[in-house]
């Protein structure tokens, strides 16, 4: 199904048929971002909404849709299966719900560093699907950027050096990361919680998206060090590629209103909650699909240096 750049049709009735709402992509961001009316959030939606709105997430990388209250945890789980297998709620974290991790805070506390979901494992997850369910009356919103956008737009040395550079991920950089503000991430967890195994993936820093082809730079909060490179070479190559993936051009910052749900292709995009609710509650419920292990652009793909993410999520139960 063919897009257009503002609006997509995703049912066109016939005769015998009545008139069902179209689904309408409004463009937020030059280079990320999209609005979704339209649709309303479920298991039942029909193929040709589904395929309207996964298209719409690949162009756009993240969607946002308003309105949504009538969604709970069965529903949401629901609508995300649409779009593929789900992962349990977190690699090491028991949350109790299966598969919806729940993203509580009530001092202020967000994952506020840029990252892409759960990179220090082999098989990064393809989709997030995030909705609120406790806002803060100011603050806590959340940014996300675009990292094919990002790739594409290095100079050609840096590209040179990206293109052939691999990169450890692991998860003693996860939200348990310490800060000088929060001994705590999570009103929830413990920094024990998040580090009760240890994940440790290497992963080429481009990888080659599995549905449009298109060239991401995969970096973010997780990674501990480029390999054949020293911790000073390093923390220096980093920043210089990670600034590149946050550069204000990239981006898209939403303040979120009761209802919303939030949808991003997790192999395309970083993002970053920021805190600055002071000691407002928020909460926001998360449910993944899962995704497949990143290949390099010379075929190679991602390698596991410790830790059996099996328990997570299951490449045999992949759509080809």
């Amino acid at each position: 199904m063919s897009l257009t750049l503002d609006t997509l049709s995703a049912h066109v009735p016939t005769p015998d048929a009545p008139a069902t709402p179209a689904v309408a992509v409004h463009r937020l961001g030059g280079r990320i971002g999209a609005r979704i009316d339209g649709v309303r959030i479920g298991g039942d939606l029909d193929a040709d909404t589904v395929a309207a709105v996964r298209g719409a997430l690949l162009e756009h990388k993240v969607v946002f849709f308003r309105g949504q209250d009538h969604l709970d945890d069965e529903q949401h789980l629901a609508f995300a299966e649409l779009f593929g297998p789900l992962t349990t709620a977190h690699p090491t974290v028991n949350t109790g719900t299966g598969r919806v991790f729940r993203v509580t805070a009530n001092k202020g506390m967000a994952a506020n560093a840029w990252h892409t979901d759960v990179t220090f494992v082999d098989r990064v997850p393809a989709i997030s699907v995030l909705r609120a369910v406790t806002l803060p009356p100011y603050g806590g919103n959340t940014v996300w950027a675009n990292t094919v956008a990002a790739y594409e737009s290095l100079p050609e040395a840096l590209r040179a050096f990206a293109d052939s550079a691999w990169a450890v991920h692991t998860n003693s950089y996860d939200y348990a990361q310490r800060d000088e503000e929060n001994e705590q991430p999570d009103a929830n967890y413990t920094r024990d919680d998040f580090t009760s195994q240890l994940f440790e993936t290497r992963h080429p820093v481009v990888r080659v998206h599995p549905e449009t082809g298109e060239r991401s730079l995969v970096l973010g909060h997780f990674v501990k060090g480029f390999t054949g490179l020293n911790t000073s070479e390093s923390h220096a190559l980093f920043h210089v590629l990670q600034n590149r993936i946050t550069r204000l051009e990239n981006t898209i910052r939403w303040t979120w209103q009761p209802g919303d749900v939030a949808m991003w292709d997790n192999r395309a995009t970083q993002h970053y909650a920021v805190a600055d609710f002071g000691s407002e509650p928020r909460e926001m419920r998360r449910i993944t699909v899962a995704g497949d292990v990143p290949v390099a652009i010379d075929g190679r793909p991602s390698e596991v240096i410790a830790g059996d993410a099996a328990a997570y999520s299951r490449l045999d139960e992949l759509i080809s």
